[in-house]
């Protein structure tokens, strides 16, 4: 079926994906300069540029410089070659960061002073007693943690960690007629916080001043003897792959615990310093860090503004933050029967986290505790710290059911994590599967099998997000409790192929990557062109984080030329190009950024009138299609149906976060087409407590009269 795209495949109908990110990371920027939003939100945005670009340079600039150090020159989906790409990526992000400093310097810190926090540039900027204080806060907190670090002939260039902020210094010999300078370099250690807070000088003013100026102050008490003749902070970022070869590694938990050290030590691929930084400092750790001129950032403002997270936990600015939100009840569960009373009612629908995570952790632990449940399958991506799933799984498996956990070892970033969590779990006596050769297992996926009267029944969660109690506060997904048999029986398959080499015949509704989903996707675009082809109404709805598969925006394109009408809402990257003439005409994109991280993926079809819709773990790139174990879900009940086809409706009406993607790349806020405004986010909040308190208002409703005794 390739062939048949391949007039829709030119490289000039699609974005390059990196560039698509980076618009993507603006599109957060423009959030942290919108000042109709809270201030501490604004400065929350700003810090999330700032992560995402970190994680950007480790994972995706690393991978095209090794493709460029091999000498791979295959083309993207845009036409661009790897040192093409980095030549963009160069560009783009240098233009991104100096608007971040941009943004910082001149609204937030001005901003911030007048909400009454002061956040001071430099120490030189401080009151004598403010100097006084933080020279003393560093004799007696600071200076015991530090180790400063020289480079001469006996002592080489020390190791840099990855992602560490550090100031290098120039220091040469008081009192000698030796003016030669050397180089030293001391880590600002991530164990002591970021900020401290000075004494107050003025009533209702909070100040603030940063650690790297605390130790660059007192740096000359570290190199005692030596006069310092020049200090500036510096930060590197490192290739952050792993690289395992998995069909070679004996034992991949190993493995990973090894090169997880690895990565600390990786080649430097970014190195930000302070604006101004004197020359020879520069030469020393541009030769050091064998770093090119285009992978150097020079900084106006204090590296690495992620500290801005931990800031927004100031006490006393809850007047410049967006109210906190309590997830509402569940409606389908405000009642006394138990979790399985209530999904054997009908399918639940789940919607985090305008509805509370605690239905799903309630799922595990009452499976971990019931006497009738014998089995408690699992699939487990990223967890919290402190995870209640775990801890329930392993309370199950001690009480002595089967339970089966499977812990994806390479979540990246949370491998560690992960490798703790799966030794927890094998003490406890559960079986853990670390996943499968080749392929990461991203599904979200619970089956619980327990016995009753009528035989064994099989009860599911299936989701869209990670089961982590945490980012289900801060992430939109969805999902359902269902116990349909067709969908059961697929749970068992999934697992079974999973734990062991067995992959079922068939499948009853559950598509499954990547054995078939991207054909079934495939399909149902194809059976929406078709029915536009014959002259009725043919309509997609897709939600995701991303689309960049070639063959799936290919099809798109061929359905929208044939007439069909394509609403995309697309978080971050979008490889898809609209206003194409005679292309992507019928296509729009929508990317909504709002105060929860838009994390769901939903697919509709019009299906002549059927509307089928899919809910799931997969976005529309190749990584899911093709290289990751996924799972997308139809939604049968018509409640749950509805619910989710009410998220498409409302997402799409929304006029205040929805930015459009233009034909030029850009992405920009369309005026409202009415005096209606709708915040998506804002109206689930709403519509999640007004559904759980009509429910509750209708059981306080509910009157029980007691039986009259029958008559003799």
């Amino acid at each position: 079926m390739k062939d048949v795209y391949t007039a829709f495949e030119k490289p000039e109908y699609f974005w390059n994906r990196e560039l698509s990110w980076i618009r993507f990371d603006e599109r957060i920027l423009e959030e942290a300069q919108d000042t109709t939003i809270p201030l501490f939100e604004r400065m929350k945005f700003l810090s999330i540029t700032s992560s995402n670009l970190d994680e950007f340079y480790m994972v995706r600039v690393a991978s095209l410089k090794d493709q460029v150090h091999t000498g791979y020159a295959k083309r993207d989906i845009a036409g661009m070659t790897p040192k093409e790409q980095l030549a963009a990526i160069s560009e783009a992000n240098h233009k991104l960061v100096a608007d971040q400093y941009k943004t910082f310097r001149d609204s937030l810190i001005p901003a911030l002073a007048v909400a009454g926090l002061r956040i001071y540039k430099c120490h030189e900027e401080l009151s004598d007693a403010q100097k006084s204080y933080i020279d003393a806060y560093f004799d007696s907190n600071v200076y015991p943690v530090l180790t400063p670090m020289a480079m001469d002939s006996s002592r080489p260039f020390p190791l840099i960690r990855n992602k560490s902020l550090n100031i290098g210094a120039l220091i040469k010999k008081k009192g000698s007629d030796d003016q030669r300078t050397s180089f030293a370099t001391v880590q600002v250690p991530s164990v002591l916080p970021r900020f401290i807070e000075l004494p107050e000088t003025e009533e209702g003013i909070t100040s603030m001043i940063l650690m790297d100026e605390i130790i660059e102050r007192n740096l000359e008490k570290l190199f005692l003897g030596y006069e310092v003749v020049c200090a500036h902070p510096y930060r590197i970022m490192r290739n952050a792959e792993l690289g395992i070869d998995e069909e070679e590694a004996a034992d991949l938990l190993v493995e990973i615990q090894k090169s997880l050290r690895k990565r600390q030590w990786g080649e430097v691929i970014r190195l930000e310093v302070e604006e101004g930084i004197e020359s020879e400092l520069l030469r020393i750790l541009k030769k050091e860090f064998y770093v090119r001129e285009d992978d150097i950032f020079y900084i106006n403002g204090p590296l690495d503004l992620t500290f801005l997270m931990k800031l927004y936990g100031t006490k006393g600015f809850d007047d410049y933050k967006e109210p906190s939100y309590t997830p509402a009840e569940v409606p389908e569960l405000q009642n006394d029967d138990d979790i399985f009373a209530n999904i054997r009612k009908g399918d639940i629908f789940l919607h985090h986290p305008y509805m509370s995570f605690s239905p799903v952790v309630d799922f595990v632990r009452t499976a971990a505790t019931d006497p009738n449940v014998l089995a408690i399958k699992q699939t487990l991506y990223r967890v919290s710290g402190n995870s209640p799933i775990i801890a329930a799984l392993a309370q199950a498996a001690e009480n002595g059911k089967q339970v089966t956990a499977l812990v994806e070892l390479k979540a990246r970033f949370d491998e560690e994590n992960n490798i703790v969590w799966a030794q927890k779990l094998e003490k406890a006596g559960c079986h853990v599967i670390y996943g499968l050769v080749g392929l990461k297992t991203h599904s979200k996926i619970t089956l619980v099998v327990r016995k009753e009267e009528d035989g064994i029944r099989r009860y599911v969660h299936l989701g869209t997000g990670n089961y982590n109690d945490s980012t289900a506060k801060l992430y939109t997904d969805c999902g359902i409790l269902t116990c349909d048999e067709r969908i059961g029986e697929d749970a068992s398959a999934a697992f079974n192929m999973i734990s062991g080499y067995s992959e079922p015949d068939r499948w009853n509704c559950l598509l499954v990557a990547p054995i078939w989903m991207r054909e079934r996707f495939l399909h149902l675009i194809r059976m929406e062109q078709k029915h536009a082809e014959e002259g009725r109404k043919a309509l997609i709805v897709a939600k995701m984080n991303s689309l960049c598969d070639r063959e799936i925006i290919a099809a798109l394109y061929k359905a929208s030329a044939a007439g069909v009408k394509i609403s995309l809402i697309v978080r971050g990257i979008c490889c898809l190009k609209t206003g194409i003439p005679g292309i992507s005409d019928n296509i729009t994109v929508r990317s909504l950024v709002g105060n929860f991280l838009e994390h769901a993926r939903i697919f509709y079809f019009y299906a002549n009138g059927a509307e089928e819709v899919y809910m799931g773990s997969a976005d529309w790139m190749p990584r899911n299609l093709d290289k990751r174990v996924e799972i997308v879900f139809p939604l049968t009940d018509q409640h749950c149906k509805d619910e989710a086809i009410r998220i498409l409706q409302i997402q799409l009406s929304d006029n205040i976060k929805a930015r459009t993607l233009q034909s030029d790349g850009s992405y920009i806020k369309l005026p409202p087409e009415s005096d209606i405004r709708i915040c998506a986010q804002d109206y689930f909040c709403e519509y999640a407590q007004k559904k759980a308190k009509e429910r509750e208002e209708s059981e306080d409703k509910r009157v029980f009269i007691p039986a009259e005794p029958v008559n003799e």
